[in-house]
Parts: structure tokens; sequence; C-alpha cells
């Protein structure tokens, strides 16, 4: 009896440490700004055994209440009353279809799962997944959504969408689906048709994949997110993952296009150098300087590092067995965002009309941290580029204002679009809003 109860006081111990230690967590030494640009400063790792924890609570918008938009620029609601919207595309027609979805739930296993579920929830990312694609329709020009129909239903947690000729991809979290397409019409009956298998191993860490197709409609680009932080779990769960997928629509034949990508998520055609850009979300628990967050070109045959390099030669000694020979091979990111931002959008600005400073560069939606202090991101940045197609020079922002004074979230975005009129569309799940920047 003595025994157990001495465990048990172990047990309590350690519990009321960790939570302690969350409560406390690690601050950040760096000040602001200096963890963003092409040379990003870098501070010694702080190993985490628990991760600091910073999660704003989820308040909500008020009515009338909306972000802060750049100077000289207006945001309103484009549509409201969505659940958790996420990725977005437009048609040729000018509709906006919008992938409402979440994470597919996962069977709990422990108390490892418990938690990061009520760290999620916490979030704003606890609702069950609508497993649907909302197409938008601005009929009468106005800025505003009159139609709000439901496309497609019955999907499994779907995020990315690509159009190539009459045929619509959607990437499910298990397998990237085929649909015909008709110009116009506001709802696909369709059973579908399955391209091909996409990976999902338990626990399907990161959910997502996304979708860009190339500009001439023969290839398809996949973004795949690892199935841990860094490989912890063992790196037989991570084949196949953390990597950007280049899929021939003619033949079938799929190849890596590039690797060592943690987390890509938003993927883009930069217009002047025809280059494929992706943003990246980097590693956690090295404490509240580390890694930055990044916005790369991605070159074919590419290695980014992921997960025993970080910012093309820093080894992240956590992984074992270690590989400093790869230091030689890894890819230096182009951008770095700040540590722990979390990018999900990537659009650029060609097709906006919001002059400047927004004229040549890049939108980039910060989802925001919740392992960091200060919070960081929540917002929608905007990355300057040079006219052969450079990243450089320090950010703007284009959208503020997602938390409130409190530091509660009123809103978090997620992915970043260009309407037919110039104006710039933004995602936010935990509000439900596609909110509409216009000058």
């Amino acid at each position: 009896m003595k025994k157990y109860l001495a465990l048990l006081l172990v047990i309590l111990a350690v519990a009321a440490g960790g939570i302690f230690y969350m409560a406390r967590g690690d601050t950040a030494q760096l000040k602001p700004g200096e963890d963003i640009g092409r040379t990003p400063n870098f501070t010694l790792a702080r190993r985490e055994i628990i991760p600091t924890v910073n999660i704003a609570d989820v308040v909500g918008w008020k009515a009338g209440e909306k972000p802060d938009a750049a100077k000289g620029l207006t945001v309103e609601r484009f549509t409201e009353g969505l659940v958790h919207p996420r990725s977005m595309m437009r048609l040729p027609n000018g509709d906006i279809l919008v992938a409402e979805t979440n994470g597919p739930k996962g069977e709990t296993t422990g108390l490892k799962d418990m938690i990061m579920g009520w760290l999620m929830a916490k979030a704003g990312a606890g609702v069950a997944s609508p497993n649907r694609i909302t197409l938008l329709r601005d009929a009468d020009g106005d800025g505003k959504a009159e139609v709000k129909t439901a496309f497609l239903t019955g999907l499994n947690s779907p995020y990315g969408m690509a159009l190539a000729g009459d045929t619509l991809y959607v990437a499910n979290t298990d397998a990237l689906m085929a649909f015909p397409y008709k110009t116009g019409e506001t709802r696909i009956t369709a059973k579908g048709r399955k391209v091909m298998n996409l990976p999902s191993l338990a626990p399907n860490m990161h959910w997502t994949k996304n979708l860009l197709a190339s500009p001439d409609g023969t290839l398809l680009y996949i973004a795949v997110g690892s199935n841990s932080n860094i490989g912890e779990n063992g790196l037989d769960k991570e084949e196949n993952r953390a990597a950007i997928y280049e899929l021939n629509l003619k033949t079938g034949d799929k190849r890596i296009y590039a690797s060592g990508l943690r987390n890509p998520v938003g993927m883009a055609w930069e217009p002047s150098s025809k280059e494929l850009w992706a943003v990246v979300n980097e590693r956690d628990m090295l404490g509240s300087d580390l890694v930055p967050d990044y916005l790369t070109r991605v070159e074919f045959g590419g290695f980014y590092g992921w997960p025993w390099i970080y910012w093309g030669g820093y080894e992240d000694r956590r992984v074992q067995p270690e590989r400093p020979e790869l230091r030689e091979y890894t890819h230096r990111p182009d951008y770095a965002l700040g540590n722990h931002v979390a990018p999900l959008g990537l659009t650029f600005a060609n097709g906006a009309a919001l002059g400047a400073p927004f004229d040549r560069g890049a939108f980039v939606g910060l989802h925001g941290s919740w392992n960091r202090k200060p919070a960081a991101g929540y917002k929608v940045m905007f990355v300057p580029f040079t006219a052969d197609g450079q990243a450089t020079g320090k950010p703007v922002d284009l959208l503020t204002g997602f938390l409130d004074k409190d530091g509660d979230a009123r809103g978090r975005p997620v992915d970043v679009l260009i309407d037919q009129k110039g104006a710039v569309l933004v995602s936010d799940d935990v509000g439900g809003i596609i909110w509409r920047v216009r000058k």
C-alpha cells in the first residue's frame, strides 16, 4: 500500500511540475522582428521536455467588430456563419470555393493525446470536421457573397483544391479525389474518382494535404506534412511525408519533388520567375526563439533539412541517429516569417488591386502560435519581392487585430486569395468568417 501511495505522490508531483512549467514556459529573448527576414537572428536551443503553452482563449467576433487593415485599406465581411473555413480556391467564373474542414477524429491512446486534444479545443480547433466544400458567389459584385451553398459533401477532412481542365481535384486527408466540373454549377453530386492514396498513418499529425496545379494544368503538386515533431515516433512512421509531390495528370506518374519540409502548406507560383514557392511550419520545443517558420522557393530535388537540420546548417541533436553529413546537402530557406507563427496561406500579389506597398510580393496568412511567449502570428503579412522574384526587405502587415487587448483570439487567419476585383480574401477558421480587404 505504501509503495502505491509513494508512486501516486510521484505522479502527482510530476503532473504538478508539468502544469507549473507550462504556465511559466519559455519566454522569447529576441526583440520583435529579429526572427524575420533573409538573415534572422538565432539563439542557442533551449530544449523543452514539456512544451511552452500559451494558447489564446477564443472569444470570437462581436457584431460590427473586424480586424485592422493597413492604412488606406478597408476590411469587410465577405461571408460569415461558416464552420471552420480553411483553404480557398477561385474558380474561372469568380466563384470562391472554401473547405469547411478539420482534422479527422483520431483515437485517443493516452495522456499525451488527451492533452493535445484539450489544447487544440482551447485554440478553437476542437470542432468536428464538416467535411464539405462550400461555394460562395458574389452575383451582384458588391463585395459580399449572396450565394452560399454546399458544393461537395461527404469528404474526409478535405483541404487542397485544384482545377485542371474540366476536373476538380480535392485532397482528402487520406486520398486525392477527382470530380467532374462544369463552369457555373453550384453543386457536384458525382461520387468522384480516387486518383491516389495519401499518407494518413495514425496519428496523422499534420492532416492537411494541399494542392497546386501547374500553370499549364498538366502537373499537380501535393504538400504532405510530417507525422510528428521531429520523428520521435520512429522514422518509419514518416515514410512519404514531410515532402511535396509532383503528379503527372496525363500519365499518373508521381515523384517526390522536394523533401525535408516539416509541414509545407500554402503553395503558389511566383509570377516573375515562374518558380514554385511554399510556406513551411518548422519544429517545436526548442524554445520561443526557435525555429523560424519560413517562406521559400521549392527546388526540384531539394532537401530542406527536416528532421536532422534546420535553417540550412543547424543540427537538431534530439534526432537520433544524428546525420551531420546532411548539412552540406540541405537548402537554406529564403525568408524567415518568425518563430512559431504557423504560416498556412500563401498567394502572390499579381492581380491584387491594393496599391503600394502591396503590389509586388506575397501575402501570407499566419495562423498564430500556441507554444510561444509572447504570442506571435495572428495576422496577414505581406513579404516584398524584387522584380526578379527574390523575397527581401521588411514585411508589412496587411491585416491585424485577431488578438484583442487581453490577448484573446477573436479569430485566426488561415488562407489568402485574390478575388476577381483584386481584393484579398482571408479565411478565419475560429471566426467562421471570410474577410475581404480592398482599397
